[in-house]
């Protein structure tokens, strides 16, 4: 499968190791954090910080959005599809992410709940035009990359007239916190460092904040209406 074994070149992995080690400058160290539980697994079973130069170190992030997931936030997507008969899709990785009760949305669904999974949020707009007569609550996650395609979604309900369909957003934002890290004594936050394609080398090498972070929940709507509006307010 392409891009599977380019990503796993061991003399192309090793030669992006000596390009970065050529922009280290002497004397100084390097500190990048990664954000998902996914890449921290990654680096570990490859063995990526052994390869990177001594001078540069991985630092672990909160985790992922589903990883930072308030435990309320499942209780209300579960309430929905077993108290108020909505039908919840959702991205299959918070399916099995524990609620209260010993709950999770998988076991919600065992019990009868119309929980479903889905790719997209567009996904989702096909459900809730497949049934006009229920109401279709899309169960948003993902960092704030993953943020536009909720917002097509609404705003692609909103132009069809789908009076059925609502957001349950638990988007999280991670601009909001980096100033606050950056502002600390130990911290030396500098530009992002960039990397082209063609040359396999940075154009710049930069440190991150060596502080702690933390992710940011956006709003999110906070009460169910009555079944004839069907709306979150």
């Amino acid at each position: 499968m392409k891009y599977v074994d380019e990503f796993r070149d061991g003399t192309l992995a090793r030669g992006l190791a000596a390009a970065i080690a050529a922009e280290l400058q002497p004397g100084r160290r390097y500190s990048f954090m990664e954000f998902c539980g996914g890449h921290t697994h990654a680096i570990a079973r490859y063995g990526v910080a052994e390869l990177l130069p001594a001078a540069v170190r991985m630092v672990h992030g909160p985790g992922c959005p589903v990883c930072v997931l308030p435990i309320g936030r499942i209780d209300q997507a579960i309430d929905l599809a077993l108290q108020r008969g909505a039908i919840v899709a959702t991205y299959g990785d918070t399916m099995r992410v524990p609620a209260s009760g010993g709950l999770s949305l998988m076991k919600a669904k065992a019990r009868g709940g119309d929980i479903r999974m889905v790719y997209s949020a567009a996904d989702a707009l096909k459900l809730a035009r497949a049934h006009p007569e229920r109401e279709v609550v899309f169960f948003a996650i993902g960092f704030e990359t993953t943020t536009p395609p909720t917002a097509l979604a609404i705003r692609q309900a909103a132009a069809e007239g789908l009076g059925n369909f609502s957001v349950l957003s638990c988007h999280v934002l991670t601009p909001a916190p980096s100033p606050t890290s950056s502002s600390r004594p130990r911290c030396a936050t500098t530009a992002p460092c960039r990397w082209t394609a063609s040359s396999a080398r940075p154009t710049s090498a930069s440190s991150s904040a060596r502080g702690p972070t933390s992710t940011s929940p956006t709003s999110t709507a906070s009460r169910w209406s009555s079944p004839a509006s069907s709306r979150w307010t």
